[in-house]
């Protein structure tokens, strides 16, 4: 709804300019805020395609994997339906917040978003907790949260127009749960599906490729 419209209510008026980057920032800002509180707790994972990611590269047990993302699946439910009950009205409006791939856009576009979209959020969360760059640079272990949360705003950004941006399972299905119509449902798997493969793209990404030539390298400079 245009912010200008002089039919729209007060709270439409104040909703209506925020736009994309308002959505960016926001859950951008919050992931790094849930990082921050987790990390020491749980590792802030909040998300299964981030499990997968970091179960894949063997930092996470199986049975801690699947209780995470079981828990993941259950915050996501509730924080929806608290949604649905404190803001009915904006909630069925725009449909509950389900994920659904946005007209013109292919099947295999919205896939693709969704595997690079993840792809980079797994990525940068491997990068920010490397243990080794932990050693060498202390100021990393704090600084975490920042680079993640800032990943999560670019592919928000890049995404939203194509698929409203999943990358997170968790949030995907819980939209769809609580919203329970044809429109939550149908496009449902590829915001399984691709961020999962996004995930396990990045973890074979960090561990084969950047951890062979980091190897490398310090064979190199031990021989040099």
């Amino acid at each position: 709804m245009n912010q200008t419209d002089a039919s729209a209510s007060g709270a439409d008026a104040a909703c209506g300019g925020v736009g994309i980057l308002g959505i960016a920032w926001a859950f951008g800002g919050m992931i790094f805020i849930l990082v921050y509180c987790t990390a020491g707790v749980s590792g802030g994972h909040i998300n299964p395609a981030v499990t997968l990611g970091l179960f894949l590269a063997r930092k996470v047990s199986l049975v801690r994997a699947v209780l995470y993302m079981a828990a993941q699946c259950l915050g996501a439910i509730c924080g929806v339906a608290l949604v649905k009950g404190f803001q009915s009205s904006f909630y069925d409006r725009y449909g509950g917040g389900a994920n659904e791939l946005s007209a013109g856009y292919s099947t295999g576009t919205g896939l693709a978003a969704e595997i690079v979209g993840t792809f980079v959020l797994v990525y940068t969360v491997f990068s920010a907790t490397d243990p080794k760059r932990n050693a060498r640079d202390s100021h990393v272990p704090v600084l975490a949260p920042l680079p993640i949360g800032f990943a999560v705003f670019m592919v928000h950004l890049a995404t939203i127009p194509i698929t409203g941006i999943g990358i997170n399972p968790a949030r995907s299905l819980g939209a769809a749960v609580i919203y329970n119509k044809n429109k939550a449902w149908s496009d449902q798997w590829i915001f399984w599906v691709g961020p999962f493969i996004g995930a396990a793209i990045a973890a074979l990404y960090h561990q084969i490729i950047l951890r062979a030539s980091a190897r490398g390298y310090g064979s190199f400079r031990s021989n040099a």
